[in-house]
């Protein structure tokens, strides 16, 4: 599709994109208390002074960009930050997280009165896209307004890179918007470059740099207390299927391993109910933390079907399988188990996260499956390995410690932006120099 005509597809189908947002409203996927902020309201004032918008499509990307938003914070003391994010999980976290002097608005939808809207009101100096999420006519009014837009931790998936290959006009034009593009890899700098992207560098994943998620110190004592010496092994950021495969592991290795225990966090919590009984229905005693259910010798599986919490039960497990992997594709972030002492299990598909989990595993820290039995036996031998359980630990955390210096190369590219070296109102006529 062509730039103009997307522009006025999304014009011409305003009323049309409004009623598909009500009814996203009705179903609970957007905030009634902030929902103005979709329309491109503002609910906050605009803070004096410098502002970096930073937008980031949902948690993991928001989450990546906390430990950068603290250096920039602390080392530019002339700016104040925006965070934009889509979805009502990450605005709640962000919320919860982000430090002073940085505040979270939720992403106008893309339609040219919101954005613009949204523009007028907060007038960003800079603007940082993080990842890969190009929303069409926001990429396009910001340039109109002369903004210098960074791409921070650029990922481009192999899917995305087949999807921009058939619509390789409007691509090239978005990508032409900015004048630099920070790659978390080799590959995914070359797709960006294929499709038209100029002054690409590769700077790393930022997140390496994130710090460990947090715990709850007394939560985690009351849930070892109640776990004591049991074996145990932690299904994390599951998604449909992979709970029934978990659930079927769990009952070949409790032949072998009677006082068994399996954890399961759902990526999605509200799954809890439905994933509980599926297991119920092949004979396994459940729990689940969200009805405060207690583990007793009895439980098999322990399902943590509530927000914020993975920190706590990386903790409590040192063997993690990480999630949408068998049954679905792409993965979850290994990073965050990785940095808190974990021996990974992947599934057989972590395009998503090609390289980390190709880093990890050449490091020794992961090891591969492709279906239930060869998770059965992976998660056997970390049980009964002991050593080999540690040494693919240290493996992990000695990875993510190597990388932690992504966040002083990203800064290095941003400070030229922030000290005002390279102009924040690109050139005469609004164009932004290319570099």
């Amino acid at each position: 599709m062509k730039l103009s005509l997307y522009r006025m597809a999304t014009t011409l189908g305003g009323p049309l994109v409004r009623l598909y947002l009500n009814q996203r409203l009705k179903r609970g996927k957007e905030d009634p208390a902030r929902f103005n902020e979709r329309l491109g309201h503002p609910s906050l004032a605009r803070p004096q002074g410098k502002l970096v918008w930073m937008h980031a499509a949902s948690v993991g990307e928001s989450l990546s960009i906390l430990p950068l938003i603290e250096r920039m914070l602390r080392d530019h003391k002339g700016w104040s930050v925006l965070v934009t994010t889509g979805t009502v999980t990450s605005a709640r976290l962000m919320t919860e997280r982000l430090p002073q002097k940085a505040i979270h608005q939720y992403v106008p939808v893309d339609l040219v009165t919101y954005v613009r809207r949204f523009l007028e009101h907060w007038q960003p100096d800079l603007a940082l896209w993080v990842e890969s999420e190009f929303w069409p006519n926001l990429v396009i009014e910001t340039r109109a307004r002369a903004v210098s837009m960074v791409v921070l931790n650029a990922r481009m998936s192999e899917n995305s890179f087949k999807g921009w290959q058939k619509n390789r006009s409007m691509i090239k034009r978005l990508l032409s918007a900015f004048p630099l593009i920070l790659a978390q890899s080799d590959t995914d700098a070359q797709r960006f470059e294929a499709l038209g992207a100029k002054a690409v560098t590769v700077a790393g994943n930022l997140k390496y740099a994130a710090g460990p998620l947090p715990v709850d110190e007394l939560e985690l004592a009351k849930l070892q207390t109640a776990m004591g010496s049991r074996a145990h092994w932690l299904a994390a950021s599951t998604h449909s299927g992979e709970e029934a495969i978990c659930g079927r592991v769990h009952k070949m290795l409790k032949t072998k391993i009677p006082d068994l225990l399996t954890i399961i966090v759902p990526r999605h919590p509200n799954r809890g109910m439905g994933i509980a009984t599926e297991l119920e229905q092949i004979g396994l005693s459940v729990a689940r933390r969200a009805e405060n259910q207690r583990i007793t010798p009895e439980t098999d599986i322990y399902i943590a079907d509530t927000m914020g919490e993975l920190g706590l039960f990386y903790r409590l497990s040192d063997i993690v399988f990480v999630g949408k992997t068998l049954a679905s594709v792409g993965g979850q972030n290994p990073i965050e188990p990785a940095a808190l002492s974990c021996a990974l299990i992947f599934g057989k598909d972590m395009s998503n996260f090609q390289q980390i989990s190709s880093t990890l595993s050449k490091a020794g820290a992961a090891r591969w499956v492709r279906d239930e039995m060869e998770l059965s036996g992976a998660v056997e031998m970390l049980i009964n390995d002991e050593q080999e359980r540690k040494q693919a630990a240290a493996a992990a955390v000695d990875t993510v410690r190597g990388e932690a210096h992504v966040l002083d190369r990203v800064m290095d590219a941003l400070t030229p932006y922030l000290n005002n070296k390279l102009a924040n109102k690109a050139n005469e006529g609004g164009r932004h120099a290319r570099t």
